[in-house]
């Protein structure tokens, strides 16, 4: 994050931020529309177009032990949601938690004042100097609150589309009717196709059901994801573009978004260029090239919380079959 200058102390420690819960008309969004990776929250295919008021609940924390040695007095926290279509901006002020020493609170999101992404952030703000509401510090990274996306994407890198394989409109589908999704990546955007003809798998996607649904539907889920960032990864790294001296370039795009996000953990504490010139060189030379994919695979499940899910449906199995031997 780019850090604004202030003529005036500022703090230095992380500011983090989490939405906890989103509620449309009072009732609880599916937690598959939120991404805690992404930091978005998606509102488009929700199930309720006709939805006036919504509220974000938000968990914050703050650098605490600098927060107590520094020159500044009338600490407060606020929540800001904003959007530069419309223009609209709604603040609130967080409530410090002391049993967790985090910050919380709920945001309003009018349905009247918001059109297509909404952006998310919390500041610090203090008295310093005899100045009162001065901001010294705001969170690392902004959520981005969509109203036009299906899916919590932050850069949109992908689109879900359902659609039926069998007897929908899309010819190339139809060799792959048994087949319950596919990932597109030849257009400008990648895609994944959600067979509408595979029973069931649209239908528990949308959410609802029992808490055993609700984790199901949260892998399943997950296990798509990470094979859309399998799929997009070996996509961005398969035809990428030679500098004059013959070096491979960081392609543009959704490409770089997916490389920036997943090379770290593929190639730790390589440059995103430096990263991609030894990946072209194991695909071109043949060695080392199949040693990359199990780094692959777990860049992929950690971008779509896919352990995490696992385990969560696992608890749930259990726990729904100690219930029935009861």
């Amino acid at each position: 994050m780019s850090r604004t200058m202030y003529p005036y102390p500022t703090l230095f420690g992380p500011i983090g931020l989490e939405v906890t819960r989103v509620r449309l008309d009072a009732r609880p969004l599916e937690y598959t529309m939120i991404s805690h990776t992404q930091q978005t929250v998606a509102l488009h295919d929700v199930g309720r177009e006709d939805w006036e008021e919504g509220s974000i609940d938000v968990r914050a924390t703050l650098p605490e032990r600098e927060l107590a040695d520094g020159p500044w007095s009338e600490l407060s926290c606020v929540a800001i949601l904003t959007e530069g279509a419309t223009n609209a901006r709604m603040v609130r002020r967080l409530v410090k938690d002391r049993a967790s020493d985090t910050w919380q609170g709920s945001v309003p999101l009018l349905r009247s004042r918001h059109t297509a992404r909404a952006v998310l952030t919390v500041q610090a703000v203090a008295t310093i100097g005899g100045v009162r509401g001065r901001t010294i510090g705001r969170g690392e990274k902004d959520w981005v609150i969509d109203l036009e996306s299906r899916t919590p994407v932050r850069d949109r890198e992908i689109d879900i589309i359902p659609v039926d394989f069998r007897d929908g409109p899309h010819e190339w589908l139809r060799p792959y009717k048994d087949a319950p999704w596919l990932v597109e990546t030849t257009g400008d955007m990648p895609a994944v196709y959600l067979n509408e003809a595979f029973e069931g798998l649209t239908k528990l996607l949308r959410g609802g059901g029992s808490a055993l649904e609700k984790a199901t539907a949260a892998l399943v889920n997950a296990q798509i994801v990470t094979e859309a960032w399998t799929v997009m990864f070996h996509s961005a790294v398969s035809d990428l573009q030679l500098d004059e001296r013959g070096r491979p370039q960081v392609p543009d795009g959704w490409r770089e978004s997916v490389l920036r996000v997943m090379l770290p953990d593929i190639l730790p504490g390589m440059s995103p260029e430096d990263a991609v010139a030894e990946l072209q060189t194991r695909r071109e030379e043949g060695y080392g090239w199949s040693e990359m994919q199990p780094r692959i695979q777990y860049a992929a499940a950690r971008r779509s919380q896919l352990p995490k899910n696992l385990a969560t449906t696992l608890r749930t199995v259990f726990r729904s079959q100690e219930g029935a031997t009861r």
